[in-house]
């Protein structure tokens, strides 16, 4: 999400001056290997959000983004389009125009030209409360589809970016799910492994209204990215070697989690024919970590 490369097209491979990236369609397999289960005892839960409290989302877990954030996406970032309700966190993007209080008449920054923002919404994160290093990834949700709308379950390691690694459980855009990882590349440019998945390939026309699940399985060696059991990425941590903050590798590093819904920018598309308000459903967040294992732990 921080990031990301220009409108893709069937598959692409991208080496230019402001990143480089290696992007692939998802051919999926006739049946994917089903995952180690969580019954069988490899994994151990250590922190969930249910969702099962109405009201505002858990100040105790999640921290809300303000404002103008990033990729010059078209929302303002406020608190107040994330409620609990009847046992999910919704996101709402709602067409509305509130004005921006770090508008400067004759700036050339994105984030300051603007005098109003067209559209609100919400971010929250787990920063400064809540890190992993390694786990599964669990999140259960229904996806907002329509034209503009750019959801995404994602995490993020401390420090600047692109150094401090990004791994995209799931984000959605133009058709298409995505399941990606961020690195440091040449400079300062990010080096990036995505695959893109067409939604008309996971399932019926009735896909898009209905919950599914996003999975993430991180290990020293491997990031396996799946939505309803079928794997969609599979990356190699060591590609990153050397490219984190004091040369370590980013995906060696605890994480924190990101769940947000943005409109427009950079990849999410024009807006103008979406329905207002659009919901981002989530049912809950899950995060297990390997029982009796030295390298996973809570941070």
């Amino acid at each position: 999400m921080m990031i990301k490369f220009p409108q893709l097209g069937p598959v692409i491979c991208v080496a230019c001056c402001a990143m480089s990236a290696h992007v692939a369609v998802a051919d999926w397999p006739a049946e994917s290997a089903p995952p180690p289960a969580l019954e069988q005892g490899g994994y151990e839960l250590v922190w969930a959000d249910e969702f099962d409290v109405d009201g505002a989302p858990n100040p105790a877990s999640w921290s809300c983004e303000h404002g103008f954030v990033r990729n010059r996406e078209l929302q303002w970032y406020q608190p107040q389009n994330a409620s609990v309700d009847e046992g999910k966190l919704v996101i709402q993007a709602v067409r509305e125009r509130v004005e921006n209080p770090n508008y400067r008449e004759g700036s050339r920054a994105w984030d300051t030209q603007r005098e109003f923002a067209e559209y609100t919404s919400s971010s929250l994160k787990t920063q400064g409360m809540r890190q992993w290093l390694y786990g599964r990834f669990v999140m259960r949700a229904k996806i907002p589809t329509a034209p503009g709308m750019w959801p995404a379950f994602w995490t993020l390691g401390n420090g600047s970016w692109p150094r401090c690694g990004e791994i995209d459980v799931m984000e959605y855009y133009r058709g298409m799910i995505l399941a990606n990882a961020a690195w440091k590349g040449d400079g300062w440019k990010p080096k990036w492994d995505a695959v893109q998945a067409p939604i008309d390939q996971l399932g019926d026309a009735d896909w898009v209204d209905q919950f599914h699940v996003w999975r993430m399985d991180w290990t020293s060696e491997r990031i396996d990215l799946y939505v309803d059991e079928r794997l969609i990425n599979s990356i190699d941590v060591a590609a990153a070697d050397g490219s984190g903050h004091n040369r370590a590798n980013p995906f060696r590093k605890p994480h924190y989690l990101l769940v947000n819904l943005a409109v427009g920018g950079i990849n999410g598309g024009d807006p103008t024919d979406a329905s207002s308000p659009a919901r981002y459903e989530i049912d809950y967040v899950r995060v297990y970590q390997v029982s009796a294992s030295g390298e996973s732990a809570d941070r």
